[in-house]
């Protein structure tokens, strides 16, 4: 498969005139088409869902994109959790799952009602 850049050293170059670097650019087009994408590939298995790692690209637009695409978040931090909610994200759109999470981040995801997933650590929740 064959990879092109979304923009050209030109206009990067012309962005750079405006906008101080360091900065990210994201393309749009390619992350709809990609979330497209992998719901197709799981089609099969009705009920499929993707929640995207807040932790990897926490970013409100992004976010925002992948949920008119009809993705979930997973958080794992209050912070994400807080992210998620702004953007919109509730309930079962929200999967929150961690390593070593606080009983107090836990019992917050638990009030929201959000998916919650224990890894290797058991919280007592009150």
């Amino acid at each position: 498969m064959k990879k092109t850049p979304f923009v050209t050293k030109e206009q990067v170059e012309e962005i750079a005139k405006t906008y101080p670097t360091p900065f990210y650019l994201y393309d749009e087009k390619g992350i709809r088409e990609n979330a497209r994408k992998m719901k197709k590939a799981f089609s099969w298995n009705k009920g499929f869902r993707e929640y995207f790692a807040v932790k990897a690209t926490p970013n409100p637009f992004i976010l925002k994109i992948l949920q008119e695409e009809g993705c979930g978040t997973d958080c794992s931090s209050l912070t994400e959790l807080m992210m998620s909610e702004a953007c919109g994200f509730k309930g079962s759109d929200i999967m929150f799952s961690s390593n070593v999470t606080p009983a107090k981040e836990y019992q917050k995801a638990k009030e929201h009602l959000v998916r919650l997933l224990r890894k290797k650590r058991k919280v007592e929740m009150a």
